[in-house]
């Protein structure tokens, strides 16, 4: 077993009387990908916000690398090497698509020639090559979507969240960054992804966790989790869980 960049243990978080991650505890291993599924209002983005700094748990920890990081704010764990992509993609409208990577790589190469090159270099990477000039306006969802992408990676990240970078996109443009989500891993980058397209789920995850109602309720290869009774119901309730099983349709 590969040893483990990201490890979670016990982590709680409340807002107000809402319990809204209930002692979620799992590892993330060096070089793989991770896939947080669930429905709506599981707790997901909260988690990964717990992760990056953003929001700070009421109970639990957080190790990096061994390291306890779960006091340290978010520009001091993308130091680390911890990158996150958003649901909303908000880059800054009036840069273009290299000045807008480039923001990013500035946290490891402060020479602005250096950070150009490498933003260059990533928008290559993830299929803007082409689109240097643009500004954000200009572009499409799928475009937009690899951009964020894109500025995530700029700060050469060890371990990279992807908030449903899938999200929106129609068959094809999720066939067609599938395989760039593969060469990422591939460079060594450790990826946790939160995501709704199962599909794409089942061809990226090496590993699944669901997460419903602030719990972790299944951990386990892909195809082993989307058969688990529990996490059919979680998605679709007790009674379409019930006939979906008895017909032997998978998640």
């Amino acid at each position: 077993m590969a040893a483990a960049l990201l490890r979670l243990d016990g982590v709680c978080k409340r807002f107000g009387g809402l319990l809204a991650l209930d002692h979620v505890s799992f590892t993330a291993e060096k070089g793989r990908i991770t896939a947080l599924i669930g429905p709506n209002g599981a707790g997901k983005t909260t988690l990964f916000a717990i992760i990056s700094g953003f929001v700070r748990p009421s109970q639990g920890s957080v190790f990096y690398a061994s390291a306890d990081i779960t006091s340290e704010p978010p520009h001091a764990r993308a130091r680390r090497g911890i990158a996150r992509t958003f649901q909303l993609v908000q880059p800054f409208a009036e840069l273009t698509v290299q000045d807008n990577i480039a923001v990013g790589a500035y946290l490891t190469r402060p020479a602005r020639a250096d950070a150009s090159a490498a933003a260059a270099d990533i928008a290559r990477l993830v299929g803007l090559g082409s689109l240097l000039d643009r500004l954000p306006r200009t572009l499409t969802v799928s475009a937009l979507k690899r951009l964020e992408l894109a500025r995530a990676l700029a700060i050469e990240p060890r371990l990279l969240l992807l908030d449903e970078i899938l999200a929106g996109l129609n068959p094809s443009e999720i066939r067609d960054i599938v395989p760039i989500i593969h060469d990422i891993r591939d460079r060594g980058i450790t990826i946790v992804l939160i995501e709704h397209v199962m599909q794409a789920v089942m061809s990226l995850a090496e590993q699944v966790l669901v997460l419903a109602e602030g719990r972790i309720i299944a951990c386990g290869p892909p195809r082993t989790v989307a058969s688990d009774p529990e996490v059919v119901q979680a998605y679709f309730g007790r009674n379409t869980a019930a006939r979906m099983l008895a017909q032997g349709d998978p998640l």
